[in-house]
């Protein structure tokens, strides 16, 4: 598997899945965007880190809950490597609030970063693919809570059912343009949006007990089924979400 010669966005790139992601594309070859909201030194990080490794990526500042952050964010990829041939939609935020108590703001700050940003990412990607008439991958980083219920995290849950239904129909949508449109659907994985969990032995405990594996993910194990997602090897793979949750929405305690 390679990348070479691919050029990749991914947004919510400079920490969590989406650092590792952003790593995984650049070892396989592809020349990188990193997206990031905040923390630039953390974006700058990863990119000398690539860099350092023989690489090319650049770190581009923006709101991914603004159209036009999502257009300087591909703009400047472009204009720094060329072209565009992999989009992957990874920024995501969490209240953990239900539907009685959540509030307006709340809500609408959730389905912007998750579920808004994914819709226009996927829509600019692929305009700048179809000008490109090469194809491409659009990829969305969604969560096993697309389709299994989250009581207490009720907007989180709308937002990955929303990016559920964006990467079935954009998937039909842009087939005829090459375009391959995928989902991937992490469950229980160690990253800063779970760090009250993994510093509480007692959750932990339950957690991992709902797990068939019996362990959370490393961000590394996503990452490598993405970088996977955006070569070649996978260009039958369209309009479907693949979840990597150790088993966890198959789990039963039996009758």
């Amino acid at each position: 598997m390679t990348l070479s010669e691919k050029v990749a966005v991914i947004t919510g790139g400079s920490s969590g899945i989406g650092e590792s992601i952003v790593r995984a594309l650049a070892a396989q070859g592809a020349k990188v965007g990193v997206g990031y909201r905040s923390h630039p030194e953390a974006a700058e990080s990863t990119v000398e880190l690539i860099e350092n490794a023989g690489g090319q990526a650049v770190a581009i500042q923006g709101d991914v809950s603004v159209v036009s952050d999502l257009e300087k964010l591909i703009g400047e990829t472009v204009e720094a490597f060329g072209r565009l041939d992999v989009m992957v939609n990874n920024a995501g935020i969490e209240t953990r609030t239900s539907t009685l108590d959540t509030t307006e703001a709340a809500y609408d700050r959730v389905m912007a970063v998750n579920l808004k940003s994914a819709f226009f990412g996927t829509q600019l990607a692929a305009k700048q693919m179809i000008r490109q008439g090469s194809g491409g991958r659009i990829i969305n980083i969604s969560s096993v809570h697309e389709d299994w219920p989250m009581p207490g995290n009720s907007p989180y849950c709308l937002s990955k059912g929303g990016m559920r239904m964006l990467t079935r129909t954009a998937g039909v949508e842009l087939a005829p343009h090459g375009i391959t449109v995928v989902g991937v659907g992490p469950g229980a994985v160690g990253t800063p949006i779970n760090k009250e969990t993994l510093a509480d032995p007692t959750l932990m405990k339950e957690l991992t007990g709902t797990i068939p594996l019996g362990r959370i993910a490393e961000t590394s194990e996503i990452a490598e089924l993405v970088a996977w997602l955006a070569s070649d090897e996978s260009s039958y793979v369209t309009a479907t979400t693949i979840m990597v949750d150790g088993g966890m929405t198959q789990f039963s305690l039996g009758l």
